[in-house]
């Protein structure tokens, strides 16, 4: 009897273990099955996030193809032109498919310094176009030196528009995948060009090494390619001292430096060195005359932002006032792949000289100093003589439009697309939910300029 009774619960035991068993194996099957169905679910849904990517950044490649196709036809009209009528036309055309040229650029999720050349030209198309229409439209005709840049914009057109064709089809033949750039980065975009058959994003920046703009790709930067380049001052030096003050600038006297020779940047005689320190090269140019630093620029990965723009600022400004160059005053910045770029102007009895300028590139995450570039200063720097018998800051106000609330206001001098320079009363006043900067001529009350603010989440920019 008690045999029996042990066996009975035995096998209940055994039944009840079976049971969970089976309930354990189901729970890890159904589990399996929702895994199964949950990454299938998401990689469906990644692929179509891709496959949207892909048509996105398509369209605005195209997109931007086209504009430049059209700005080099407008262009080759311009220069033809005989009526003042007829300019106005056509170089307006020019301004607004320029502004939408770079709309699309900016869609492209790839940074180099090619398309950033690229970027600058079409801005600076705009604006010098714009320029030439408001000279059109009041029926001045334009001069034989304006002819000629229109020329060399178009000759800068013409091969843009074909070496971004010649992208295109490397684009259709799978050669380049833009989902496979914005995942892998620079490296994989190195990469891929390295293995291309033609160059395509290398002639790019190929086509516009020696391009030195006309305009600005900020607010009144780059303007005056100035012929006389007042702030080249000094004597000659030769290669071998050129070396040194490379490497005292840099602070690399112990590391390897190699000559590429002299060579013209921007319209100055320079000599070009490259500095290695580990795997980082850093580019540096030293003008011929007087020993200056044309620019200098090198490229690290940053991954990770740590100090706010505000901080980066005065970095900049330290290190131009350790570099000897005192006096100068950030006027707009843009951020880039954790890198800021900054403007700064110089000033004179607190008037902001607008054309003496000097870029900075910062990381963003140490605060290192990556680039520098000049050519505002070299081209224009000298000690104004700043005329004292102007109207007032009231007087000035009266000129302002009744609507804009007025935020700050201070002396400026700005150039004009004739390579002359303005005193004004520069003020800062808002609309509305829009900013302005309005010049006022400081010494006869005439409406110079208007410039709207654009505050984006990368900078502030102005058009």
């Amino acid at each position: 009897m008690q045999e029996a009774k042990q066996t009975k619960f035995t096998d209940w035991k055994n039944r009840l273990k079976d049971r969970h068993m089976f309930s354990a194996v189901m729970i890890i099957v159904i589990l399996l099955i929702a895994v199964i169905i949950i990454g299938i679910y998401t990689y469906t849904k990644q692929r179509e996030y891709r496959q949207a990517s892909e048509n996105s950044y398509n369209m605005a490649f195209y997109e931007l193809i086209n504009y430049v196709e059209e700005i080099e036809t407008y262009l080759a009209k311009a220069t033809i032109t005989s009526t003042a009528q007829h300019g106005a036309e056509t170089l307006s055309n020019v301004w607004s498919e320029a502004k939408l040229g770079v709309a699309y650029l900016s869609q492209i999720p790839i940074n180099t310094e090619g398309l950033s050349n690229a970027q600058k030209f079409l801005n600076q198309v705009s604006d010098y176009s714009y320029s030439l229409a408001m000279k059109a439209i009041d029926g001045k005709d334009l001069s034989d030196q304006e002819l000629k840049h229109l020329e060399e914009l178009h000759e800068y057109a013409v091969t843009l528009k074909e070496t971004l064709n010649q992208l295109s089809n490397e684009i259709n033949d799978g050669n380049i995948s833009w989902g496979e750039l914005t995942k892998e980065g620079t490296k994989a975009f190195a990469q891929q060009v390295s293995n291309m058959s033609t160059d395509s994003f290398g002639n790019i920046e190929t086509t516009f090494d020696d391009y030195t703009g006309l305009i600005y790709d900020g607010a009144f930067s780059e303007h005056m390619t100035n012929p006389e380049k007042k702030g080249l001052t000094g004597e000659d030096i030769d290669e071998n001292q050129a070396k040194e003050i490379a490497k005292k600038f840099l602070n690399a006297q112990d590391q390897e430096i190699t000559s590429n020779g002299l060579s013209e940047n921007g319209h100055v005689e320079s000599y070009g060195f490259i500095i290695k320190n580990n795997d980082i090269s850093k580019n540096i140019a030293i003008s011929k005359k007087g020993g200056h630093i044309v620019y200098f620029n090198s490229y690290r990965e940053i991954k990770e932002k740590k100090i706010p723009e505000e901080e980066a600022v005065k970095i900049g400004k330290k290190f131009l006032d350790e570099k000897g160059y005192n006096n100068m005053k950030e006027t707009y910045y843009l951020v880039q792949e954790n890198n800021i770029v900054i403007n700064y102007a110089y000033t004179q009895d607190d008037v902001v000289v607008y054309p003496d300028l000097i870029k900075l590139k910062i990381a963003l995450d140490n605060g290192e100093i990556l680039g520098m570039e000049t050519a505002g200063y070299l081209n224009c720097h000298q000690e104004r003589k700043i005329n004292k018998n102007i109207i007032s800051v009231e007087e000035a106000k009266q000129k302002l439009n009744k609507r804009i609330e007025i935020n700050s206001q201070n002396l400026a001098i700005i150039p004009t697309e004739y390579n002359t320079e303005i005193l004004c009363w520069e003020f800062k006043g808002k609309v509305s939910d829009n900013e302005f900067l309005v010049y006022i001529n400081a010494e006869n009350g005439k409406e110079e300029d208007i410039l709207m603010i654009v505050n984006t989440p990368n900078g502030t920019l102005t058009t």
